[in-house]
């Protein structure tokens, strides 16, 4: 009976450190395992880019003469996901909430010079990753939104604050 009590205590703690983990944006191997949680009317969430809330990079291959207004196309296997936020959201995270309708995320990549399908989150926690066809800046910095849709009443976005790195050449002048 003791051991009984002691595995279904550790379960609990591992549970909960899955929880604790997902909702600072952290990853873990326990968190790997749990089965996605579809997106749902009124959660709270976080956006993430590339594993991370605060401080996301993205790489853009860009290549030749690279100015201001330069654009490439993203480095394949980065990633955008959304977090079920359980508790307190991370410092300096700008948190989103589903409304009273939705049940998945649409992510704006800001101002992309390119015209691309929605890309759509549908559950917390797994990666889609951004799409190739993206023209995006060689450098500098923007935001990617996370938007409830359907939207309702009350729904909010979660924006990530990304720094753009040129993986080719480094700015002109």
């Amino acid at each position: 009976m003791r051991s009984t009590h002691h595995r279904l205590r550790s379960l609990g703690t591992v549970a909960a450190l899955t929880l604790l983990g997902g909702s600072l944006g952290l990853s873990s191997a326990a968190a790997a395992q749990v089965s996605p949680l579809p997106i749902g009317p009124g959660q709270t969430f976080v956006g993430q880019v590339n594993g991370v809330t605060i401080g996301a990079v993205v790489k853009v291959g860009c290549f030749g003469p690279v100015t201001p207004t330069s654009t490439g196309h993203p480095v394949a296997g980065q990633t955008v996901s959304v977090q079920l936020i359980a508790g307190n959201a991370p410092d300096k995270a700008t948190v989103g909430y589903t409304g009273d309708s939705a049940t998945h995320d649409l992510v704006g990549f800001g101002n992309p010079t390119s015209a691309a399908p929605a890309t759509e989150i549908k559950a917390y926690g797994i990666g889609v990753e951004i799409p190739a066809t993206l023209n995006l800046p060689c450098y500098g910095t923007g935001t990617i939104g996370f938007i409830p849709a359907p939207t309702s009443a009350g729904a909010q976005t979660a924006t990530v604050d990304v720094t753009y790195v040129s993986i080719g050449l480094t700015p002109a002048g």
